[in-house]
């Protein structure tokens, strides 16, 4: 097959995938006879062959996919009168907390935002898709951590943490695009609650005490097969999910191995 057949293959196969495509099932299609340089250059133009128009080809944390240019939103909207719900300021502030702060546990949310999180906060997010538990604290109780999931990276658009904005001083920049990319979900709304809330974890742990905390020691879950896609072939597939710092702190590689001073992981009844 010549480089303009396979580039025609793969633009239709990335056009009607119904998810993100990885780069295994990209070698699928083409039964492992192009490579991953080959690949590379494929992908390459298909980008700049659908610049300038109203759909781009991007990089997520779970594959490749085309979608419609933030600009084309309002537009597209008018086709949709059926708005997806709304999510209240606590959920909203919550998973700005998580998605910032993150691993975190349920009472490290309710000390940065001085209000108890029920579990049904938390239940909404993870039925979601944005939410889950990676592992639990050396703690008393051993409270689950708490950290974003790839469908989040997904629906923000997104290819790893690191392309989350920096906080600034009040959290604004990271409060519009939450606001912006989620679906349901207004900017200005998303401004003030994630500027209160971004600021307050921010304000609440400095990299410095995040790095001496004793009981910060994770036992982290085992992988699904999913995440195995960023290994295969080369790294056209985006980063997978790292158990994520906050911005500012070093960010450690996503892994299925536990801490080196976490105790075994015990099944879940």
């Amino acid at each position: 097959m010549n480089t303009q057949d396979a580039k025609r293959v793969l633009e239709t196969a990335l056009i009607c995938a119904q998810q993100p495509m990885p780069l295994r099932d990209m070698r699928t299609l083409f039964a492992d006879e192009i490579g991953p340089d080959t690949l590379r250059a494929l992908l390459d133009e298909l980008v700049r062959d659908w610049e300038g128009r109203g759909v781009e080809l991007v990089p997520l944390s779970t594959g490749w996919r085309f979608q419609s240019r933030p600009e084309m939103r309002e537009f597209l909207d008018r086709l949709n009168p059926e708005k997806p719900p709304k999510y209240s300021r606590a959920v909203m502030e919550t998973l700005a907390i998580i998605a910032y702060r993150q691993p975190v546990t349920r009472g490290d949310i309710e000390d940065i935002r001085g209000v108890t999180v029920s579990s049904q906060i938390i239940k909404q997010l993870e039925d979601r898709g944005w939410v889950e538990a990676i592992g639990y604290r050396e703690a008393p109780g051993r409270p689950a951590l708490l950290a974003t999931t790839r469908q989040f990276l997904d629906d923000l658009g997104l290819a790893s943490l690191e392309q989350l904005p920096l906080l600034d001083g009040t959290g604004q920049t990271a409060g519009t695009m939450l606001g912006a990319s989620l679906p349901g979900e207004q900017p200005s709304l998303i401004d003030a609650q994630a500027a209160l809330a971004l600021d307050d974890a921010g304000q609440a742990m400095s990299p410095e005490q995040a790095a001496n905390e004793p009981d910060t020691a994770a036992n982290t879950l085992p992988s699904d097969d999913s995440h195995d896609d960023s290994n295969v072939g080369s790294d056209l597939d985006s980063p997978g999910l790292p158990d994520a710092a906050a911005p500012g702190e070093e960010r450690p590689s996503h892994s299925t191995e536990p801490a080196a001073d976490a105790a075994p992981m015990e099944p879940q009844a």
